[in-house]
């Protein structure tokens, strides 16, 4: 069988290497890309990111890549955003404005509200993902951020974490598109899993 070819976006936002050495765990030779008929024409395709929503979809759309993320969503092969990139998935982000985002996933990216125990924003470090049902996932996970996905309907709900007394969105899935707000990457052995789980779906 041979190697799925998976893209990861260079959109100008991303922690790119560190993401590809993940993928090179699992002997899969990521290719790092902001080339609209190499993505298209990938099996599978990662969207990281890292900073504000407005940025992230700036980012796209000066590399005229928009469109090419949202023709490879609509083809039905795997997509994974991740942080900035999961956030970019939804509708719109209310982050220093409202900005429109790839509408991939019905949704917005709203900023926490206020938290208890003095818990500060952003939330950053490990923190648990549960499944919306119980604790499938119930691992712990690398997170770093100040906005939260609110996706329009609960099916698209794939995991759930709780920070300051607040639970959120921590997982997205819709159909062929998934979307992490925390960092695989960054997550040691459970997020090679989540990394690996995402190959396979290729």
């Amino acid at each position: 069988m041979s190697e799925p070819k998976i893209t990861i976006i260079d959109y100008g936002v991303g922690n790119l290497h560190s993401l590809k050495r993940a993928f090179k765990f699992f002997d899969v030779d990521a290719a790092i890309s902001e080339d609209a008929d190499e993505i298209l024409n990938s099996d599978a395709v990662v969207l990281p990111g890292v900073g504000s929503f407005e940025a992230g979809m700036r980012g796209l759309k000066i590399r005229g890549l928009a469109d090419a993320v949202k023709t490879f969503a609509a083809s039905g092969k795997p997509v994974l955003g991740i942080c900035l990139g999961a956030q970019i998935l939804l509708s719109e982000g209310h982050e220093f404005g409202v900005f429109e985002g790839l509408d991939v996933i019905p949704g917005k990216v709203v900023r926490f509200p206020e938290l208890a125990g003095g818990e500060k924003i952003p939330h950053v470090g490990w923190n648990k993902v549960r499944s919306p049902g119980g604790d499938a996932w119930n691992k712990d996970f690398y997170f770093v951020h100040s906005y939260i996905l609110k996706p329009d309907k609960n099916e698209h709900i794939f995991g759930r974490t709780t920070y300051g007394g607040q639970e959120f969105c921590s997982v997205v899935k819709k159909d062929n598109i998934y979307g992490t707000q925390f960092h695989p990457e960054k997550s040691g052995g459970a997020g090679l899993e989540v990394i690996k789980n995402f190959i396979k779906t290729t």
